[in-house]
């Protein structure tokens, strides 16, 4: 199955992801290109991560020790900032 995601957009997979062989969680996808992007889901393992970055996208996996909020965050203000560098209306 695939799914899209949004030009300048993010998302979290934690829905999509399989535990049995993926050492994490949740992943971070950041699309900072102009275009849609389709992703193959659900996860399975670690060799997704290469060939979603691969494609321009931008990944942050997180494990049980990571903070999922802080790490969002982090992601949708340096997707913020290049949406401004672009000339793109934040909300």
């Amino acid at each position: 199955m695939k799914i899209v995601i949004r030009p300048l957009h993010i998302m979290s997979l934690g829905g999509y992801i399989v535990e049995t062989e993926f050492p994490y969680r949740n992943v971070i996808v950041v699309n900072p290109t102009e275009e849609p992007i389709k992703l193959e889901v659900p996860v399975f393992n670690e060799e997704w991560l290469e060939e979603q970055r691969k494609l321009g996208l931008e990944l942050t996996p997180l494990t049980n020790e990571d903070n999922y909020l802080s790490q969002f965050r982090k992601a949708k203000a340096k997707l913020e900032r290049l949406k401004e560098e672009k000339g793109v209306i934040v909300d």
